[in-house]
């Protein structure tokens, strides 16, 4: 088969479209045909050396989400058949002509989405269910602040949340990003670049954060959360070392959490997606949560792709498409 894989450490050319061997499944694994991968952060941090895959799982071939036709069933596959049309969250190998992958990270492409419109999904939707709602306990009529609202993570979340009743508040770096993010269901926005976060919510507070940010977010963070908040972190771009005022903490009875998803058991994973089964994909199936695609890319040209992301001017996904 083809793949994309990483020649060595560093800039997006080092991504070359290679030969490189079929992978083999056995037990409860499918084989899928991919039709289009979804491209993250974590693909970049990987390609740079800081992101190493875990252990048993394809190191040189980035890509975390998939779509795609089943062309393969192990012996033990129950609930997925050959033919079926699925999206699926790996741990690595995306990028590539199949992936292996065990049937419970696997999920029926809802609705009538495209390929690529499927292969937005996995990454993004299983960390927002995972983080916002199992974590961060979001309740309907709850105020949920989301820190970069046009990321892959942040149109999600937005989508979700304002579904279920939510109001969603997001920062963004350009006021033309929070108009979209306004488009996608946000009640309102706040150009970090113009305002400070802390500032304008001081007096309303928040219930839910989600923060990728971290560094010197912490502080603020904190401070606007209402009493019983939850501050939930899924990366921190901006530094893991940080201060914490622990009696802010205790006074307001605030939870401080967070996690990762790519190192978690399978039983994890496949209990995930049956919740965002049962809870998320009903949302895709009556259009009140759409994926967004910014830019599409044939898989040859996965550095180009790469450029786009760390350019950071996007609102959407960035999607290789075979």
């Amino acid at each position: 088969m083809k793949a994309i894989v990483i020649t060595k450490y560093g800039a997006p050319e080092v991504l070359k479209l290679q030969d490189y061997p079929t992978p083999e499944i056995s037990g409860d694994e499918v084989l899928i045909e991919v039709k289009a991968a979804g491209i993250n952060r974590p693909d970049v941090f990987q390609r740079e050396g800081n992101y190493p895959a875990p252990e048993g799982v394809v190191a040189d071939i980035p890509g975390l989400e998939v779509a795609g036709t089943i062309v393969k069933c192990g012996p033990d596959v129950v609930d997925f058949t050959v033919g079926e049309r699925v999206c699926a969250l790996l741990a690595g190998g995306g990028y590539a002509e199949y992936v292996a992958v065990r049937e419970g990270q696997c999920l029926p492409i809802p609705g009538d989405l495209s390929f690529a419109e499927a292969a937005s999904l996995p990454e993004t939707v299983f960390t927002v269910w995972s983080n916002v709602f199992q974590r961060g306990k979001l309740k309907a009529g709850e105020a949920f602040l989301i820190h970069g609202g046009n990321s892959g993570i942040g149109i999600t979340g937005i989508q979700i949340a304002h579904a279920l009743g939510s109001q969603v508040i997001v920062t963004v770096g350009s006021d033309e990003k929070g108009q979209n993010c306004l488009e996608l269901g946000a009640d309102s926005y706040i150009n970090y670049k113009t305002q400070n976060f802390e500032t304008e919510l001081q007096n309303e507070g928040v219930d839910v954060i989600l923060d990728m940010i971290g560094g010197d977010y912490l502080a603020k963070n904190i401070n606007i959360l209402k009493p019983e908040g939850r501050l939930v972190h899924i990366n921190a771009v901006s530094g893991s070392r940080v201060d914490l005022d622990i009696w802010k903490v205790m006074t307001k009875r605030l939870t401080v959490t967070g996690s990762t998803l790519r190192s978690r058991e399978y039983e994890f994973k496949k209990q995930l997606a049956k919740e965002i089964q049962k809870n998320v994909w009903p949302l895709i199936e009556s259009k009140k949560f759409k994926p967004v695609i910014f830019k599409t890319f044939p898989f040859s040209e996965a550095a180009e792709a790469h450029r786009l992301l760390e350019d950071g001017s996007h609102t959407g996904k960035i999607i290789l498409v075979r």
